[in-house]
């Protein structure tokens, strides 16, 4: 399997991880009366299902976003992760003349 397609399976079984385990604090802490809602209906597994693919699809790809964009920091780094200051311009301000009768 590729380099690349691993990277991301990896981080999206991270995400995944991390999804379970806020879904598991949802129905602990009962938040909105979920765990009654899942626990006492008809519909409940398939509710907590939902909800787990959801999750997973929302923090797996913020895992995986966040590792990809995090790939070019080792190399960009010169001086042992002190990058070097970019410089700042100060805003300049522009004279525009207005003649009184182009205003309405």
């Amino acid at each position: 399997m590729p380099d690349h397609i691993r990277f991301i399976l990896r981080h999206a079984a991270y995400g995944f991880v991390i999804a379970l385990a806020f879904v598991g604090m949802l129905l602990a802490f009962d938040v909105a009366g979920l765990w009654h809602l899942v626990t006492h209906t008809a519909e409940g597994p398939i509710a907590l299902a939902v909800l787990v693919v959801l999750c997973t699809i929302t923090f797996g790809s913020a895992q995986i976003g966040y590792k990809i964009m995090t790939l070019g920091d080792r190399d960009d780094d010169d001086h042992r992760g002190r990058r070097h200051p970019m410089p700042v311009r100060a805003p300049m301000l522009i004279p525009i003349r207005i003649r009184s009768d182009d205003r309405r």
